[in-house]
């Protein structure tokens, strides 16, 4: 009956965020299966420090709890759009430098980086139903390639799935808790 007192607004609400949180879960189950991939045939210890790899976003969340609704829901589209970019330049790389023919291995990261893609959507979708803006957004450009040894773009392929997997774990969190609060957009945060 609760349902039938409800604004299309917050079913669209409750709606949106579920599908973005199976999205998000979709995306941690196809990450896990490529992170296993990946490391077998770049011949990587999972263990391995990844400290020294720059330029990925970390799903940290010291500031949890001082963000609202909308800066966490920001920071989860900032992260998505930086992954896509990422993932791009890993799947480039494996093409051109590390698993040339390995087109199956190359389809596994399209995949993901499609559905990373669809996730920033929906993320934009949902901030706007929402009545936020969407954070500004440029693009690093990206690195040349021939700056990285080969070593070195494995590792980074490494961060950039293992992170974006930590993403999706604190996507899931940051959602549900938007879920519980259709009146977000009047307590503009």
């Amino acid at each position: 009956m609760a349902s039938a007192e409800q604004s299309p607004v917050t079913l669209q609400h409750h709606n949106l965020c579920s599908r973005v949180i199976l999205l998000a879960r979709k995306i941690r189950s196809d990450v896990a299966s490529l992170l296993e991939s990946y490391v077998e045939r770049q011949g990587l210890d999972r263990t391995i420090s990844l400290d020294s790899v720059d330029g990925v976003p970390v799903a940290a969340m010291e500031q949890g709890g001082e963000l609202t609704m909308a800066e966490q829901l920001g920071a989860n589209l900032q992260a998505y759009r930086a992954f896509q970019a990422l993932l791009g330049e890993v799947l480039e790389e494996q093409r051109s430098h590390l698993t040339p023919l390995d087109t199956d291995f190359h389809a596994s990261i399209q995949a993901v980086l499609l559905q990373v893609a669809a996730l920033a959507y929906q993320l934009e979708e949902l901030l706007a139903l929402l009545g936020h803006s969407r954070p500004a957004w440029e693009a690093a450009g990206p690195e040349d390639p021939a700056r990285r040894s080969l070593f070195e773009m494995k590792l980074r392929g490494l961060k950039v799935l293992q992170e974006l997997a930590h993403w999706t774990v604190r996507s899931v969190r940051d959602l549900r808790q938007v879920a519980k609060q259709p009146g977000l957009s009047a307590r503009g945060g």
